[in-house]
């Protein structure tokens, strides 16, 4: 077999090793998705009234402030997901299954990409479930059309990517899953700190920098104009720039660490 077949058959053996472990342990995936959820039935119905009133300036209308709240909800569910994988990898890390890894004749970087593949699946599962139960509430993306939808699609999947090689890298570097989960916790605290709940222009000036300048408010900007139809302007370049440099760190963070002889 050539090269590249090994690669792939060795990727494919572990991508099944993973999805296998998360169906056998839906606990953590289903804990995690619970965060974004019960956000989003708080959000609509406990503040969407005044929410709503604050940011349209008008009537207490719920649907207006469900549109704004979803897009950044989906890719907060995104980095929720994402610590199962830094969990994951480190209890492999831990129990000396990646140490095994090592010594067998596999393809190295299959063991990663397995991860990555699987992590950027159930992620985007994850999405589709919490974007079923937004529709379901109220949640129409209007002005929309099939382009878009598909740029859409394509940035949540991005977007899943970067922050999967992040936590990839999170896990190979933590000495337990309790260390693994608290050390992603960025991944969900700063979607608190964007511009998911409300516009970064009602925020304090000297907090508008904080969550102006990080990855989640670009990507929501991206994806809130791509689902509604509206005006992206910069934020597009900067979400997809961010994307593939998160993307480089994750992966060479994780190889390096991947690679390194055990102590």
């Amino acid at each position: 077999m050539s090269s590249l077949s090994l690669a792939v058959r060795d990727t494919n053996t572990m991508l099944r090793r993973n999805l296998l472990h998360a169906r056998r342990y839906p606990s953590l995936t289903l804990n995690l998705l619970l965060t974004p959820v019960m956000l989003l039935l708080l959000f609509v119905y406990i503040f969407g009234g005044v929410m709503s009133a604050g940011i349209g300036g008008g009537g207490a209308d719920r649907s207006g402030y469900i549109a704004y709240l979803v897009p950044g909800l989906l890719l907060m569910t995104i980095g929720s997901t994402t610590i199962g994988t830094a969990v994951s990898v480190s209890t492999d890390m831990s129990e000396g299954v990646i140490a095994r890894f090592r010594t067998m004749a596999i393809h190295r970087g299959s063991v990663l990409i397995g991860h990555v593949v699987g992590s950027v699946l159930q992620s985007i599962a994850s999405v589709v479930l919490v974007g079923a139960v937004a529709v379901a509430i109220g949640f129409r993306s209007t002005g929309a059309t099939a382009l878009e939808w598909l740029a859409a699609f394509g940035l949540l999947t991005l977007f899943a990517l970067a922050l999967t090689w992040i936590a990839v890298g999170m896990g190979m570097v933590s000495p337990n899953a309790e260390a693994a989960s608290n050390n992603a916790l960025p991944l969900i605290f700063l979607p608190l700190i964007s511009s998911t709940f409300v516009p970064i222009d009602a925020m304090p000036g000297w907090f508008q920098p904080i969550a102006e300048y990080q990855p989640f408010t670009p990507a929501i900007e991206t994806l809130r104009g791509l689902l509604l139809g509206a005006e992206i302007g910069h934020n597009g370049w900067l979400a997809v720039a961010w994307c593939l440099a998160l993307s480089l760190l994750g992966h060479y963070w994780s190889k390096a660490t991947f690679n390194r002889d055990p102590k």
